[in-house]
Order: C-alpha cells, then sequence, then structure tokens
C-alpha cells in the first residue's frame, strides 16, 4: 500500500496584536495513508491519552492539543504556533516509529484545510465508510479527555463545538445516515457471504465497546441468534449478552468456548493480540475443521497476523473490509456532495469568527495603549495645573502632547511602509481611518 504525503509550506509566526491568534493544525495518518501494521504502531491506547497530551502540550509550549486514536486514524489536532519538524519529531519520539514511516504517511493540515478536515471527520466523510456516525462520538469522547487533560482552550473548544453542530446538521439535513453502514456492518454482510443462513450459527464477540455493539446489533438483525460475549470486565460483557440472551465470560475463558464459534468478531483496546495461533489451531481441530470466520477491527490487532496462514480459517482486518465497503458507497455520494457544501459554508462561518476575534483583539490593543498614554498625559496636566500654570496652555500643551506621542509609531511606520514600497499598507491606513472622505470634506 503506498502511503501519501501532504507537504506544506512552513507555518506562518504572527507577531504584534496576532500573537493569541493561534494556528489550526492536523498530523495524522489514516486507513489511506498508513497500513495497519504502521497505524496500530502510532496508535494512543485509552491508558496513555492524557499523560501524551501533557508531554506533547509541555515539551512543544503547545497551548492547546485534542488526541484522536481510533482504529482507522492516529491524529493530533493543535492550536498554536509550531514547526512540523517539531511535532513529527514528537510523534517519532513518543511512539517510537523510524522517520521513515511517518514521512511516507503522515499528513498535515493548517489553518482552512485544518478546519474543513476535522469538520470532514466529524461528518463521516473521511472514513473508511462513508457517513458511518461512529466517529463523531469517538471524537467527542477525544475532545472530553483532552477537557480533562487541560490541553483545550478557547480555540479548540470553539472549532469542536461547531464541527459536532456540523456533523448534527448534515445528519439531519441529508441522506448520508439513512443506511446503517459501518465498519462493524461491514463485517456482518461478509458474514453473511460465508453463511447462508446466521441463525444456524454461533457468534463470538470479544470486546464489549461501540464497535462490538454495533456488530451485535448488525448480527442478529440479520438473524445470528447464539451469541458470546466476551471482555476484560466480565459485567460489561453480561451487559451486552444480555440484549441477545447470549452467554458472557471472560478473556481468559476464550480458549476453552472458541472451538463453539463459527463467527468471531474483536475489537478492543488491548496493547497485545488476544487470540494466537496456537489457540485458533487446537480450536480447527476440535470443530473438525469446520470453517471459522474471524473479523479483528482493532488496532492494535486482537488476533495474530498468522492466523490468516491457517486452513479453514477466514481472517480479516479492517483494511480488508474496504472491498466490502465499496458497495455501500453509491447511495451516500449525493448525500456526500451535499455534506460538503454545508462543511464549506461552516468553515467559512469559522474564519468569519477568527476573523472577528483577531479584530477584538487589536481593537483592545488599541484602545489599551489609547488609554495608558491618556492616563500618563492626564497626570503630567494635573500636575501643571497644581503648579498654578495657566489652564489654557497645559490644555493646549496637553492637546499637543497626546497628539503627538499617540501618532508617533503609526507614522514612523507609514514612513517605513512608503520607502519600501507597501503600497497596501498606506491604502489600509486611509481606509481605517477615512482619510479620503475626511479630505474631501
Amino acid at each position: 500500500m503506498r502511503c501519501r504525503v501532504l507537504q506544506f509550506a512552513p507555518f506562518f509566526h504572527r507577531q504584534g496584536s496576532f500573537a493569541n491568534f493561534m494556528t489550526v493544525s492536523v498530523f495524522g495518518i489514516n486507513h489511506v495513508s498508513a497500513p495497519v501494521a504502521v497505524r496500530e504502531r502510532l496508535a494512543f491506547g485509552p491508558d496513555i491519552v492524557v499523560p501524551a497530551l501533557q508531554d506533547l502540550t509541555r515539551d512543544l509550549a503547545m497551548p492547546e492539543a485534542v488526541i484522536l486514536s481510533t482504529c482507522n486514524r492516529v491524529e493530533l489536532y493543535l492550536a498554536g504556533d509550531h514547526p512540523q519538524q517539531a511535532v513529527a519529531a514528537w510523534l517519532q519520539k513518543n511512539r517510537h516509529v523510524s522517520a521513515d514511516d511517518l514521512q511516507r504517511c503522515l499528513y498535515v493540515y493548517q489553518e482552512n484545510d485544518a478546519i474543513r478536515h476535522l469538520m470532514r471527520v466529524a461528518c463521516g466523510l473521511d472514513s473508511m465508510v462513508l457517513g458511518e456516525p461512529q466517529i463523531l462520538g469517538q471524537l467527542k469522547d477525544a475532545f472530553a479527555t483532552a477537557q480533562n487533560a487541560g490541553t483545550v482552550g478557547f480555540e479548540l473548544s470553539k472549532l469542536f463545538q461547531q464541527s459536532f453542530t456540523v456533523a448534527k446538521q448534515v445528519r439531519t439535513d441529508t441522506a448520508i445516515g439513512q443506511s446503517a453502514v459501518s465498519v462493524a456492518f461491514a463485517a456482518v454482510q461478509l458474514a453473511k457471504r460465508i453463511f447462508t443462513d446466521l441463525a444456524d450459527t454461533t457468534s463470538l464477540f470479544i470486546g464489549a465497546g461501540e464497535t462490538i455493539q454495533l456488530a451485535a446489533q448488525h448480527l442478529t438483525q440479520q438473524g445470528a441468534r447464539d451469541i458470546i460475549v466476551a471482555n476484560r470486565t466480565v459485567a460489561r460483557a453480561e451487559e451486552l449478552a444480555c440484549l441477545y440472551q447470549g452467554e458472557a465470560i471472560s478473556l481468559s475463558e476464550i480458549p476453552d468456548v472458541l472451538h463453539r464459534a463459527d463467527i468471531v468478531i474483536s475489537s478492543t483496546a488491548s496493547p497485545l493480540p488476544i487470540i494466537g495461533k496456537g489457540v485458533v489451531e487446537r480450536a480447527i481441530k476440535a470443530r473438525r475443521h469446520k470453517p471459522m470466520f474471524m473479523v479483528d477491527l482493532a488496532v492494535p490487532r486482537d488476533i495474530e497476523a498468522e492466523v490468516a496462514q491457517l486452513d479453514d480459517i477466514f481472517l480479516y482486518s479492517v483494511d480488508d473490509l474496504n472491498g466490502v465497503v465499496q458497495e455501500n458507497l453509491k447511495s451516500r455520494q449525493e448525500a456526500a456532495r451535499e455534506a460538503e457544501r454545508i462543511i464549506a459554508d461552516q468553515v467559512e462561518q469559522f474564519l468569519a469568527w477568527q476573523r472577528e476575534r483577531r479584530a477584538a483583539s487589536t481593537i483592545k490593543d488599541l484602545r489599551e495603549q489609547w488609554r495608558a498614554l491618556q492616563d500618563a498625559e492626564l497626570q503630567w496636566a494635573l500636575q501643571k495645573l497644581a503648579a498654578g500654570e495657566s489652564a489654557e496652555d497645559v490644555l493646549r500643551q496637553f492637546s499637543h502632547r497626546l497628539g503627538n506621542k499617540f501618532l508617533h509609531a503609526p507614522t514612523e511606520r507609514l514612513r517605513s511602509a512608503a520607502s519600501n514600497g507597501e503600497q497596501h499598507t498606506l491604502e489600509s491606513v486611509r481606509s481605517v481611518f477615512d482619510l479620503d472622505r475626511s479630505t474631501e470634506s
């Protein structure tokens, strides 16, 4: 699989009044740019996301950061001024990946492209299954985790909240979510191709998260009846199994029941494989080589890749589902085009908010500078009056001094702009102070 690399010009570093107006950017890999072998090495497990966020913001002096890590993508959403090379180096060091692997697979978006990308991700337009709703919940969880870690500020908070609103609007105003299509559903569709009647099968679900819940829901809707749920926490397994009158077991009991399973669908956050080749070999022998269909939706993988070498085993990873997914895209293409139009409008709205915020910061700084000069000159005038000087003379000097001090820096800047041929600066000043109308009157 060839990886795509999106390269952008170096970040523009702002100065002066715009120092608090931060660059929004995205650094990431997904199912298009990186194979599962790379994605699982870059994945952030739930137990390390908060420390990683805190390390990232501390090591790179990053004001704001959110980490999204799913089966199909690992993305850093950042707000602040940060060299691309520094972020890439942090990823390389934190996840122990080579520079070559990262260079081949890493994409970078900034400003308008970053804003649009997040909104597209939230709407499911960048997912393996077009329009799948799972990613929105995963984004909300990632955002909440970053909030709890203290790495979300005003900029990313506004952007993520607006992205959630966009996703809701797209799902309400378009047909993007009318058919129940997801990676889990794609797995069920593939199972239907292998088994003519799902009612005659036994299904083993490993994990109890949202992906497994969706897979169980879709599979039972297609006729599956005999359900086993395995989970690290048995109580969670019992909750899911109870919905389908199924059986709940712990992960340690999987070797004892694996031979009963015709269908195995696994999706956990385990950093190491749960099912190895040896366990499957024993199960196949006990089944007298009756075929077993296995789908590993986890990244890192729950099922050792070597299992695919065994006879009578049909093992599929999330990448292998791509062919099934393609069949479900046609009905969503028009809805996706409608969604893109909505997103384009929402991107402009966010950019307008950014511009207004930038203007507000500039206006605030301008007013504070004026007040500081005004207060200083007022104190000077009061001292002169207290010393018995003429009120008329003091007022005249006060007006002259205040005007000169306020206009000194702009005047010097205009002279420099004229000398350097910066005609746009001169025109901007004439527009801001409405000088042409003043001259005409």
